[in-house]
């Protein structure tokens, strides 16, 4: 058998037994996609077709075996109190509306059971996940709000720290966690709510660990070991991940899968402290970037490095602890070979290619989040 025989039938493999059970991605940004380029009108674009300038679309998803997906509902740090607040209100919203635009394709999914019911009909569970703890304005009531319009997790920060959570690219606050930040992730268990410690600190995934009894996660993020990048799990919190039962599941963004290119961006955000810009603020960096890469060309990270860092979570947390959280449409680059959500079947050949097994793979595209959503309702359910 050539290599490209070889290729194309782990290709064709990888396809069949995602039509078995669900790939489940962590996180994609379509969401803000659609108000940036769109103004949030759900009505302005035709998502049955490849919509140009995005990462996901209907055909794509279907393409990808995409059986569930989070849409995040982020909202920038730059805003905050009653702006954050009327943000996140307004991106749940959007993907409220996207869901009932396309009821053939999408079904609203608040529950484990949700997510296999759709599955079993042919339609793309749709769980919504709040980027950033600043989204709920300080407030339990607005986060209680957020579970009851069916966000399943709060990330506790995105690129700046909040009052009450450090984050993993801003100032440290003492213990990573403060009286209320621990109360948060009280709530949030209570509740039912994942906990997702993507983009915080170590010292804040110590803290939030120290304070779950029930599983957390990592919705997007890769393994510090492969890529010395703050927004990747230290090794340490992924062997403390294992004990607490939750899933870390592996983004595709360049700059957290290599190290080559993970060093190209922190000269990139060096260029934009110099012109007196945020380096935290994800807009001014791009704007600086077409600049900066015409007189240092950017990098690319690969397919292959992508499954050397779920392999290496496999490693050291165990298979029951790894997942996928691509983060697209939240990255303008990706690797090759993964340029957009048709492209999770590759994945899942290379991976076959390693040898995973039937098993192995099912845990990964899905089952391990899906187990713990059931395990976070059971706690909630617990609690009442």
């Amino acid at each position: 058998m050539t290599t490209a025989d070889g290729s194309a039938l782990s290709l064709a493999l990888a396809r069949a037994m995602l039509s078995r059970f669900p790939l489940i991605d962590g996180h994609n940004d379509l969401p803000w996609e659609l108000r940036e380029k769109f103004g949030g009108d759900v009505g302005a674009v035709d998502l049955t077709a490849v919509v140009a300038g995005t990462h996901t679309d209907i055909p794509r998803l279907v393409a990808g075996g995409v059986g569930g997906q989070f849409w995040s509902v982020f909202v920038p740090a730059r805003l905050a109190g009653e702006a954050a607040v009327i943000a996140v209100l307004e991106q749940v919203d959007l993907v409220h509306r996207l869901v009932r635009r396309y009821p053939s394709r999408f079904e609203l999914a608040t529950t484990a059971d949700d997510v296999a019911r759709a599955f079993a009909a042919g339609r793309i569970a749709s769980l919504l996940g709040a980027e950033g703890g600043h989204s709920i304005g300080g407030s339990l009531g607005v986060l209680r709000s957020l579970y009851a319009l069916g966000v399943r997790y709060l990330t506790l920060t995105h690129n700046s720290s909040v009052g009450w959570a450090s984050s993993a690219t801003d100032d440290v606050v003492p213990g990573g966690l403060t009286d209320f930040g621990r109360e948060v992730v009280r709530q949030m268990q209570r509740l039912g709510m994942l906990v997702d410690l993507s983009h915080v600190a170590p010292v804040t995934m110590h803290a939030a660990l120290d304070v779950a009894r029930a599983p957390v996660i990592f919705s997007h993020s890769s393994a510090l070991a492969l890529c010395d990048n703050p927004r990747n799990v230290p090794d340490e919190v992924l062997l403390r991940l294992a004990v607490n039962g939750g899933v870390c599941m592996v983004t595709f963004v360049p700059f957290f899968v290599s190290q080559e290119c993970n060093d190209w961006f922190g000269g990139l955000r060096a260029e934009v402290a110099a012109r007196g810009l945020d380096p935290r603020d994800l807009s001014a960096v791009y704007a600086v970037k077409g600049d900066w890469a015409a007189a240092h060309p950017e990098p690319a990270a690969t397919l292959a490095q992508v499954a050397d860092h779920v392999e290496h979570v496999r490693s050291v947390a165990g298979i029951e602890h790894v997942g996928l959280g691509g983060d697209f449409d939240g990255t303008p680059n990706l690797p090759a070979g993964l340029h957009d959500v048709s492209r999770y079947p590759a994945l899942f050949a290379e991976l076959l290619r390693r040898r995973w097994s039937e098993a192995d793979c099912e845990a990964l595209a899905g089952g391990n989040i899906l187990r713990v959503l059931r395990a976070a309702e059971s706690f909630a359910a617990a609690d009442e």
